[in-house]
């Protein structure tokens, strides 16, 4: 498993399982299919409500607590209570401490939300904390007037939204890029259908989901693709044994539309989908 080292010194894979839109025994088979097959960073949040099934599948795994990387996040509408809801957290994951908890938008009074983050940390009970949907300047912001810089910034990023302004800032202030979405969601088919897409997968003898994942994972962003599907989940994982030439990357780069199409706290739009959550 390729990892990528946080400013800690944490030690983070690079390729994990995400949940979101997932719940019950669903999830909890899901997530133990993707252990079975290899996946180690398992990414969760509150606001899914499927800590609990997520748990359940670590708890019977078979793989030791402290091979797994475990990932949850903290909802906007929780930030005044941060150390209860990671308490809960801990509870339903079954576990007595956290690799990585992220606040989930940048809304709400998500200043004292980090500021219980750090005291989390601090304690040992956090190994290392970050955000998610955070613009580089709200993400700048919080790096000035804080103590820890968040180790990790998980923002919706996949072959047509490729957030390469955004990585530039986030690589000069040392925070590492965590896409979620990386397959696209509701743009899957759009994407793959991309004849540079379709002609570079026919070249590895791979497929459009592998070609996308593996060009992420080579401009060092981490990803967390989802299935409920056994062959899908180990065919997400099946990208480390190839790799894309300088002019593929090019190609590849040239689909970007520099658009968030899921979530974009700077979009009002998406700024009060979000708020229903």
């Amino acid at each position: 498993m390729n990892t990528l080292k946080l400013s800690n010194g944490i030690e983070m894979p690079m390729l994990g399982f995400g949940t979101f839109l997932m719940g019950g025994q669903d999830c909890e088979n899901a997530v133990l299919t993707a252990i079975k097959n290899g996946y180690r960073l398992i990414d969760t949040a509150e606001a899914y409500g499927n800590e609990d099934a997520v748990g359940s599948a670590i708890a019977k795994c078979g793989v030791s607590r402290d091979e797994l990387f475990v990932v949850t996040k903290v909802n906007f509408r929780s930030y005044e209570n941060t150390r209860e809801t990671v308490e809960s957290s801990l509870k339903k994951l079954k576990t007595d401490y956290l690799d990585l908890v992220l606040l989930h938008w940048p809304f709400g009074n998500y200043y004292a939300a980090w500021r219980e983050l750090e005291k989390l940390h601090d304690e040992g009970i956090i190994r290392a904390i970050g955000v998610s949907n955070f613009d580089p300047g709200r993400l700048i912001d919080l790096i000035e007037f804080n103590e820890i810089t968040p180790a990790v910034n998980q923002i919706e990023t996949h072959l047509l939204c490729q957030r390469q302004i955004a990585h530039q800032w986030m690589e000069k202030y040392h925070v590492r890029h965590m896409a979620y979405a990386p397959l696209g969601q509701g743009h899957k088919n759009e994407m793959f259908e991309n004849p540079a897409v379709a002609e570079i997968a026919k070249v590895h003898g791979k497929t459009p989901a592998q070609i996308a994942l593996r060009f992420l994972m080579q401009n060092d962003v981490i990803v967390i693709p989802k299935s409920a599907h056994e062959e899908r989940i180990k065919e997400n994982f099946n990208i480390f044994d190839f790799m894309l030439s300088a002019s593929e990357m090019e190609q590849l780069r040239s689909m970007d539309t520099a658009t968030p199409m899921i979530g974009d706290p700077e979009n009002p739009e998406k700024t009060e989908f979000a708020m229903t959550w």
